[in-house]
């Protein structure tokens, strides 16, 4: 069996652990009942262990539904996520790990439900919910219990990652956050998070380049992007109608009504930094999928 999970961009500036969008960008994974014990092929040396976070989500959904353990083999096919770039390459693993252990064994859990342990396991709901669910979605906790609700998408809206070649661990990004903010600018940012729905929604680019401005946790993590100002100053210049951050970097992810931001960004990135990436983001609806 194979499952297909989309990468996500967390947070979308003002929405800081609580928004995200699914984007048609995979990875696949295969899942056999066979061997003897755990078997994981096509990933770093390192990760083929009991430690994976893909096994890791597989194993707690066997526990939550009173299953026994059995031989596993995981074959990962296609990697196309980015790892450490803030496109929800571990939530795609856990998404994976759940989905998998819930139709391989027949359980006929609820999506909520896989919503629910996939959470516990990341920790955060924000990449979890577009990965499981699929488009834009709005998420939170509620002591132990997730929720998450979705909103359409302006097909009027084309996205585009920057990525570039150095990676930035949540770790990292989350330890230069400010342990608490000022009312004002958490008014600032609730206002902009119901401000950027409607945005979405409609495709108004005015209202699009106000609602994703942010207080809370941008200012101080787009200092450890390097080459931000640089590619933020050419991606305006191309028509950009508004940025943010991917999850916790260091993606960034520009937002443009023209149909050719992608292709000119493409030609003045490589000018700038020959060593980045930069991915067209089609919003993928239909979240994890057996193949």
């Amino acid at each position: 069996m194979i499952v297909r999970v989309p990468a996500s961009s967390a947070n979308l500036g003002p929405g800081f652990d609580c928004f995200g969008i699914a984007w048609q960008l995979y990875n696949e994974i295969e899942f056999l009942k066979e061997g003897d014990g755990l078997k994981i092929t096509g990933c770093p040396k390192e990760y083929r262990n009991e430690n994976n976070l893909c096994y890791t989500a597989y194993r707690e959904v066997l526990k939550y539904a009173d299953v026994p353990e059995h031989p596993l083999k995981i074959n990962f096919l296609k990697n196309e996520i980015p790892v450490s770039r803030g496109l929800g390459s571990s939530a795609a693993l856990i998404t994976g790990g759940v989905t998998a252990a819930n139709e391989l064994n027949n359980l006929k859990l609820t999506k909520q439900e896989l919503f629910s342990i996939a959470t516990a396991v990341e920790g955060h709901p924000d990449n979890i919910a577009p990965a499981i669910f699929g488009g834009f979605t709005a998420s939170a906790m509620d002591g132990e219990k997730a929720f998450s609700v979705s909103y359409p998408l302006s097909e009027k809206l084309h996205f585009t990652a920057f990525v570039p070649d150095r990676e930035l661990s949540t770790e990292l990004s989350r330890s230069v956050l400010p342990k608490s903010c000022k009312i004002t600018d958490a008014v600032f940012n609730i206002s902009r998070t119901a401000l950027l729905i409607k945005a979405l929604e409609t495709g108004d680019s005015e209202l699009l380049f106000t609602a994703l401005q942010d207080k809370i946790h941008q200012p101080y993590r787009f200092k450890l992007i390097e080459g931000y100002d640089e590619a933020k100053a050419v991606a305006f210049n191309l028509g950009a109608c508004g940025m943010c951050i991917s999850g916790s970097g260091s993606t960034m992810l520009f937002i443009s009504e023209k149909e050719s931001f992608y292709t000119n960004a493409v030609q003045s990135i490589e000018r700038l930094f020959p060593s980045w990436k930069l991915i067209q983001l089609i919003p993928d609806k239909l979240g994890a999928a057996v193949l």
